[in-house]
C-alpha cells in the first residue's frame, strides 16, 4: 500500500515544478470584537420599550471612557410621568450600569414557583436554573436569585427581576438569559418574535454578528441551548473611576485647602445638659467649599471644563452645624473619636438619644455627627414634592447633593482629629490616634460608601444596614409613601421598577453598591477599612436580604450566633481583623418570600441596639476589631420581644405575597 503522506509530498513538488497553483490555507478569523447598534427600544422582549434592561444596546461607543462605551438612553425608552417623559440627560454621562441590578425583563405568563428564589441562591448556579447571569470575564456563572414582582396586583405588568447575590465587577460585560419558563397551564412559553428571528440567523445584520459570533455561543458553552431560550442579552457595568472621580476630586481638593486649617466655631456649650453622663455638649459650625449651585434641597453639582465638580464662584463656602458628645469618662482621660451616621432623613441630633449617651460615658468615646446632606431631615419634604409632583428626572438633585454631604462628613472628620484635637480647651479630652465609625439604619447603609471614600477612618461598625437601595426599597415599610407617589406619577409597574433601576445608577456614586468594591483597595486618597456589620432578623425597614449581599459583596466571615447559616458566607465562631457579619433573631416568622416589606409583629430594627450584649460587642469591635458572640449560652435569640399576635405566623408573612 502507497504511503498517503509520501504521494501528498510528491504531489506538492509536481504541482510546484510545474508552476500549478496551490491551495492557500484557511486564514485565521478576526477575533470578534463586541459591538451593538444603539437603540431606541429593544424588541427582543417587546411588553416593554427599555427591557430588557441595562442593556447595551442602550449605549453608543465612546474611545475616551475606561468600558468603550457611553450610555444612550432614548427619551422613548424613559418613563413618562404626569409630568412629562424623564431626559435621560443625567443618565448619558456613565459609561456603564450599575454593578448591581436589579436585572429587568417581562416575560408575561412567567410564573415565580419556576424560579430560583432568594432561600435557594445556590441553585441558581446549577444546570437546571431557569435564568443564567454570566461573567464574560471569566466565563462563570453569576449566583443571584430571581423573583416576579408583587409590589402591585396588575399581572400584565409583573416585571421579572433578577438580582445578583453580591455587587458585580466594575467595567465588565455581563450575559443574561432566561429559559424554559411556562404558564400557569403548563405550556411552554414563546420567545418574542425578533428574538425568535435572532435565535434562527435572520435578525438585523446589525445585531445578529453579534449573537451568532459572541451571545449565543457564550450561552452553549455554559450548557445553554436554544430550544428553550425566552431571551438573552448583555449589558456592561460601569468604571470604577466613573462611579468615584466626582466625590474623590472634591475630597482632594477640600482636604488640601483645610491643611491650611479649617474655619470653624463652636457656637453653644453645655456643662449642664444631661450632666449623669455627658460632661459637655457643644454646637459648633465648620466652613466647607460648596460644589452645589445652592446649599438647600435641589442644588445641583457644578462642573467645570474637566468634567468634575467646582466650586461655586458665586457662593464658595457653605456653614455645616455639628454637635459633638464629651462624656463624663473623658474627664479622667482623652477618649477616642467615633462619628455617628444618622437614620433615614434624620439629623445629627440623634447622638442625644439615651442609649448612645450611657454607651459612649460607660465605654469612653467622643461622639459627634453632622447631617448627612442629601438625605437628612431638611431633604425629606422637597424628596416627597418631587416625586409627587411627577418630576422624576429632578430627584438627581438628591444624589448630587449627597455628594456635598459626604464631604461634610470627610471635613468634620478632620476638623476633629485636628482642629479640635489641637483646641486648648477640647483637645485634651480627645484621643486623635483613634478615629471610627458607627451609623445605624441609613447610617449603616452608607456609612459604607463613606467607609470607601474616608481618608480618616479603619473600623466602620455599621447596624441594621444593606445594600443596594433598588432591593432595599420595595421591602422597606419605610418607601410604602415614596412608592405610592411613584405610583400616581407612572401608573404601570414596569416603570415603576425601572425608575427604580434607574436612579440606583446615580445612587451608586454615593451610596454602599458603588463604593463596597473599595474597601479593601482604596484609592491613593483613602486607607483600607475593617467593617463590622449587625443585623435583626424580620427588619421591617432594611431588609436582611440587602444584609447578606453587603456582607459577600465584603467576603465577611459570618459569626454564629446560634441561629442560621447563610449562603455564601463562612460560618465562624469569632472574628479578628476581618470584615464580619452578624445576625440577632427576635422571634418573627420568615420574611415574604417576594419584594414587598415584612410587616407582621413588631419592627425589630431599633431593638438591637440596645441590648446590652450588643453594646459590649460593638465597643470590643471598635477597640479591637474582634467580633465575638457575647449573648447568652451563643444564641442571640429574643424570641420575648417579638410583639407577635395570634395569627402572625409563616403562613401569614407569605400571604404577603398573594
Amino acid at each position: 500500500m502507497a504511503d498517503p503522506l509520501r504521494t501528498a509530498s510528491l504531489l506538492t513538488l509536481a504541482l510546484i515544478w510545474c508552476g500549478c497553483p496551490t491551495a492557500e490555507p484557511d486564514p485565521e478569523p478576526e477575533p470578534y470584537v463586541p459591538a451593538w447598534p444603539t437603540l431606541t427600544c429593544d424588541d427582543i422582549a417587546a411588553a416593554h420599550c427599555a427591557f430588557p434592561f441595562p442593556n447595551n444596546v442602550f449605549t453608543r461607543a465612546d474611545a475616551a471612557t475606561d468600558t468603550g462605551l457611553r450610555l444612550a438612553l432614548s427619551a422613548d425608552a424613559m418613563p413618562s410621568t404626569t409630568a412629562g417623559p424623564i431626559d435621560p440627560a443625567d443618565w448619558n454621562v456613565a459609561d456603564g450600569f450599575s454593578p448591581g441590578g436589579p436585572l429587568l425583563v417581562h416575560i408575561p405568563g412567567a410564573r415565580a414557583e419556576e424560579l430560583v428564589g432568594s432561600d435557594a441562591i445556590g441553585d441558581s448556579l446549577g444546570d437546571d436554573a431557569r435564568t443564567i447571569l454570566l461573567d464574560t470575564t471569566t466565563g462563570a456563572r453569576v449566583p443571584h436569585w430571581a423573583e416576579l414582582d408583587r409590589t402591585l396586583d396588575d399581572d400584565d405588568t409583573r416585571a421579572l427581576l433578577i438580582h445578583p447575590a453580591a455587587r458585580l465587577d466594575d467595567a465588565t460585560r455581563y450575559v443574561v438569559g432566561v429559559r424554559g419558563l411556562t404558564n400557569s397551564l403548563g405550556q411552554p412559553l414563546q420567545p418574542a418574535p425578533a428574538f425568535t428571528a435572532l435565535l434562527g440567523g435572520a435578525g438585523p445584520a446589525d445585531r445578529q454578528d453579534h449573537y451568532t459570533r459572541d451571545l449565543l455561543p457564550r450561552l452553549a458553552e455554559a450548557g445553554w441551548g436554544t430550544d428553550d431560550l425566552l431571551v438573552a442579552w448583555d449589558f456592561t457595568t460601569a468604571s470604577r473611576r466613573d462611579t468615584t472621580q466626582w466625590l474623590l476630586h472634591m475630597r482632594d481638593e477640600a482636604l488640601a485647602e483645610a491643611a491650611d486649617g479649617q474655619e470653624f466655631t463652636i457656637d453653644v456649650v453645655e456643662d449642664d445638659w444631661n450632666p449623669d453622663t455627658i460632661a459637655f455638649r457643644l454646637q459648633g459650625t465648620l466652613t466647607a467649599p460648596l460644589y452645589l449651585t445652592e446649599p438647600g434641597p435641589g442644588g445641583r453639582l457644578l462642573f467645570g471644563d474637566d468634567g468634575l465638580p467646582e466650586v461655586n464662584a458665586a457662593t464658595p463656602t457653605m456653614e455645616v452645624p455639628f454637635t459633638v458628645l464629651i462624656p463624663q469618662s473623658a474627664t479622667a482621660g482623652a477618649k477616642p473619636l467615633l462619628q455617628y451616621g444618622h437614620g433615614l432623613f434624620g439629623a445629627k441630633e440623634q447622638v442625644h438619644s439615651g442609649h448612645f449617651r450611657s454607651f459612649i460615658d460607660t465605654y469612653g468615646w467622643v461622639f459627634f455627627a453632622a447631617d448627612l446632606k442629601g438625605m437628612a431631615s431638611d431633604d425629606e419634604q422637597w424628596v416627597r414634592d418631587t416625586l409627587l409632583g411627577g418630576d422624576l428626572g429632578a430627584i438627581a438633585a438628591m444624589y448630587d447633593r449627597l455628594h456635598q454631604g459626604f464631604l461634610n462628613w470627610i471635613l468634620l472628620m478632620e476638623l476633629m482629629t485636628q482642629g479640635m484635637a489641637d483646641d486648648a480647651t477640647w483637645g485634651p479630652y480627645i484621643d486623635a490616634s483613634v478615629a471610627r465609625y458607627h451609623g445605624i439604619s441609613q447610617g449603616g447603609i452608607m456609612g459604607l460608601a463613606y467607609a470607601g471614600m474616608s481618608p480618616h477612618i479603619d473600623r466602620a461598625a455599621l447596624g441594621v444596614m444593606g445594600q443596594p437601595y433598588a432591593l432595599l426599597l420595595n421591602r422597606s415599610v419605610d418607601f410604602e409613601e415614596f412608592f405610592l407617589a411613584l405610583q400616581l406619577a407612572l401608573g404601570d409597574a414596569r416603570d415603576i421598577q425601572l425608575v427604580l433601576a434607574l436612579v440606583q445608577m446615580m445612587w451608586n456614586r454615593v451610596e454602599p453598591q458603588g463604593w463596597s468594591a473599595y474597601i479593601d483597595d482604596p484609592d491613593p486618597g483613602g486607607r483600607p477599612t475593617q467593617v463590622f456589620m449587625r443585623a435583626a432578623i424580620g427588619d421591617h425597614q432594611v431588609p436582611t436580604l440587602g444584609a447578606h449581599a453587603m456582607a459577600r459583596t465584603l467576603g465577611a466571615a459570618h459569626v454564629d450566633t446560634g441561629i442560621r447559616d447563610l449562603w455564601g458566607l463562612d460560618l465562624v465562631g469569632s472574628a479578628q481583623g476581618s470584615h464580619a457579619y452578624v445576625e440577632y433573631d427576635f422571634g418573627l416568622p420568615d420574611v415574604p418570600p417576594c419584594n414587598v416589606p415584612m410587616s407582621l409583629c413588631d419592627d425589630p430594627h431599633g431593638k438591637l441596639r440596645s441590648l446590652d450584649e450588643a453594646r459590649e460587642q460593638l465597643d470590643t469591635f471598635l477597640r479591637t476589631g474582634a467580633v465575638t458572640n457575647t449573648c447568652a449560652g451563643g444564641v442571640c435569640s429574643f424570641p420575648a420581644l417579638s410583639g407577635c399576635v395570634d395569627g402572625e405566623d409563616d403562613a401569614a408573612s407569605r400571604a404577603l405575597c398573594d
